[in-house]
């Protein structure tokens, strides 16, 4: 794959994750060191619970993907997939990807912005750790149907357990959305960091050079 293939691939993942970590400070910056809802996160909370309130079980149910016994089988599988299928990019994506984002929103973010709702809140762990598996298999997704499948299913998902933490009382709507932004910067960094030639998947170039294409092109009369 030439540099012309090579760079508009590059600078939108990087200008994507450079956006999503501006955002991700931004917000942090504006709620560090608080420990009470905004105003939006109050009208967030007060519309989840006119509409779900007292429905606890359900609203567990919404926050359940967000869990490690989820999310763990999913990287373990796709980690399986891509090491058969020897694509060592896609498999250091899939297991760094996430593991990163965990550790340095854990670890770094968290203590850093220092926000409360009985405990560190922003941005979500829960929200990071299953965004962060979610642009992993948006990555990996096919073009066309099968990438606009992946984030549509993605959206629903982050929707849904956004709804769920929030009406649980576990995060403001806030963290939620630090969450998300700090999840897609963490990943689109490391699949930076693998390179930036596009994945077999994403490639729409030639065949590679070497390939019996190649060599029925070259032995062809000009």
């Amino acid at each position: 794959m030439n540099e012309v293939n090579t760079r508009p691939v590059a600078w939108r993942l990087g200008a994507v994750a450079a956006i999503c970590a501006v955002l991700t400070v931004v917000l942090g910056a504006r709620y560090a060191g608080e420990s009470t809802p905004s105003a939006f996160d109050a009208a967030v909370f007060r519309a989840i619970e006119d509409l779900l309130g007292g429905q606890d079980a359900l609203l567990r149910v919404m926050v359940a993907p967000t869990q490690p016994y989820v999310l763990l089988p999913v990287i373990a599988l796709v980690a399986v997939a891509c090491a058969l299928g020897r694509r060592w990019p896609e498999l250091a994506v899939t297991l760094l990807g996430p593991g990163i984002a965990v550790a340095a929103n854990t670890w770094l973010l968290k203590p850093l912005f220092d926000r409360h709702k009985d405990g560190l809140a922003y941005p979500s762990g829960h929200t990071v750790s299953l965004v962060s598996v979610l642009v992993v298999l948006f990555l990996l997704a096919r073009p066309g149907v099968a990438s606009a499948l992946v984030a549509a299913a993605g959206c629903l998902l982050v929707l849904s357990a956004g709804t769920g933490m929030v009406g649980l009382g576990y995060h403001y709507a806030t963290d939620v959305f630090g969450g998300v932004l700090f999840a897609v910067a963490a990943v689109l960094a490391v699949r930076l960091a693998t390179g930036r030639r596009p994945w077999p998947a994403r490639s729409t170039g030639s065949p590679p050079a070497g390939t019996s294409s190649d060599i029925r092109r070259a032995a062809s009369p000009r």
